[in-house]
């Protein structure tokens, strides 16, 4: 009779394996609740997971502005060229409204933020009330000039007759309407600077819808819906936006967010906008040169013909999607600098901007690579012809070759921001931009006859500047006394 025989014991337990099933777990614990929103205080919240409770929706917010132009520009197309010329014209005019916008929105983030930080509700109110009559007060203006001078803009802009025969109803709804843009850039700005960036992110996800489902009927007209041609390119989006903007004012009235607005918070504080006007004037400052230094680069551009043009219009094409999140963590970061600040943690404030700029030196270093390694096959999805695929490989890698400077630049900029010190950022955009990136450009196309190549090289150069001189400021530490 043989003994009993011991039980085979229970394979040791892996404590590594367990350990990333609950990380990996968390991870997508945090997501659901980066999307699901809510109130979070994010002065007391651990770094790391406060930047990426930010930054998910601010990223998927920005993915869902940017599909706007794509979906407008898919359905257009269908309409010939004058269509799409009228299209990418008034996009270039709307520019202007987008400077003064976002202007008036890193103020309203950087004011509502410091309010929150401070734990002062009523203030945060008060501040999202006057950035939001602001925005009225500056649509109507730009809105009432754009509508009646509308023809006359695209004469200047060198439109064909035939393209404002067209179009020119396109342009002048778009222009008469651009208070949904400024309506919800402003808003969207105050939710960030709440921390209550979920509401932003699904405010572009439900604008867009309409959009996208209203293009193809006003257009072409669907349905019931009347044929508009091109201009049911403009009522879509407007419309869109407009059911956007509703979405936020009914989120803005609830009780249970993280900023609520209530009926004594309804009137004119001339001291907080006037304050509110002076963050602003120098963010408006910031994207207008930008604006122009990129026309400046286009005009540089042109004499060597439209294949670089469009090789290095490709180029850009792709750095701008793929630097989205870099975006959001940027966004993320100018939150927590001004709720911090607000808290009076002025320290920590700092840290969060090293730590998202950390984050972002491993994203933006990583795609980096990608673009050095396979710009080839990636500017070959556009067509274009071999010549032009070829100069947009090449300035793709030497853009590519910047970014791990990049991430730095974009999240410390932000940071001055949201600490409402947007006259540094703007001082220095004038200097990396407008006296170095263009006279550099012209310099080694010309002088030194790198040709267009030579261009690209500068925005490289400039960029890269930006980031040392921003790391420079940054550290000295005066954005941390900045009053808002």
């Amino acid at each position: 009779m043989h003994g009993h025989e011991p039980e085979t014991p229970p394979p040791p337990i892996e404590r590594p394996a367990l350990a990333a099933r609950g990380r990996v777990a968390a991870l997508f614990g945090d997501l659901r609740a980066a999307l699901a929103g809510g109130h979070r205080d994010y002065t007391q919240e651990r770094l790391g997971r406060a930047i990426w409770m930010l930054a998910i929706p601010m990223v998927l917010e920005m993915v869902m502005e940017s599909i706007f132009a794509v979906v407008d520009m898919f359905w257009v197309s269908h309409l010939g060229p004058d269509a799409m010329a009228i299209v990418g014209i008034t996009e270039s005019m709307m520019t202007m409204v987008y400077a003064v916008a976002i202007g008036l929105s890193i103020a309203a983030t950087a004011v509502v933020a410091r309010r929150v930080g401070e734990k002062d509700a009523d203030g945060a109110a008060t501040a999202a009330v006057q950035a939001i009559l602001l925005g009225v007060v500056a649509a109507a203006i730009l809105g009432v000039i754009g509508a009646i001078l509308a023809p006359h803009l695209l004469q200047v802009m060198g439109a064909e007759p035939s393209a404002i025969a067209l179009g020119g109803s396109f342009t002048r709804i778009m222009l008469g309407g651009n208070a949904t843009v400024f309506l919800i850039f402003l808003i969207n700005a105050v939710f960030r600077g709440a921390g209550d960036a979920s509401i932003a992110m699904r405010t572009l996800w439900l604008a867009n819808l309409f959009n996208i489902a209203l293009g193809p009927c006003f257009i072409f007209g669907w349905g019931p819906f009347p044929e508009l041609g091109v201009a049911g390119a403009a009522v879509a989006t407007n419309t869109g936006r407009g059911i956007g903007v509703l979405y936020q004012l009914f989120s803005l009235a609830r009780r249970s967010r993280q900023l609520t607005i209530r009926r004594r918070h309804l009137r004119i504080d001339r001291a907080v906008m006037r304050n509110m006007l002076r963050i602003a004037g120098d963010g408006i400052g910031q994207l207008l040169i930008n604006t122009t230094s990129w026309v400046g680069l286009m005009r540089l551009m042109a004499p060597f013909g439209s294949v670089a043009l469009a090789g290095y219009a490709v180029a850009m094409r792709v750095v701008m999607f793929a630097i989205l999140p870099a975006w959001g963590l940027s966004n993320a970061a100018a939150t927590l600098v001004g709720q911090n600040l607000g808290a009076k943690q002025p320290e920590r404030a700092e840290q969060a901007v090293w730590t998202a700029a950390r984050y972002n030196l491993y994203f933006l270093g990583a795609v980096g690579a990608v673009f050095v390694v396979f710009a080839g096959p990636i500017v070959r999805l556009f067509p274009g012809g071999a010549e032009m695929q070829a100069f947009g490989a090449t300035s793709l890698r030497i853009i590519g070759i910047g970014f791990p400077f990049y991430a730095y630049g974009l999240v410390l900029s932000s940071a001055f921001n949201g600490a409402g010190d947007t006259r540094t950022p703007t001082i220095m955009n004038l200097f990396c931009f407008w006296l170095w990136e263009l006279p550099l450009a012209w310099v080694l196309a010309r002088s030194f006859g790198f040709g267009a190549q030579g261009i690209v090289v500068a925005v490289a150069v400039a960029f890269s500047t930006l980031a040392v001189v921003s790391v420079i400021m940054f550290r000295r530490g005066s954005w941390k006394s900045k009053r808002v």
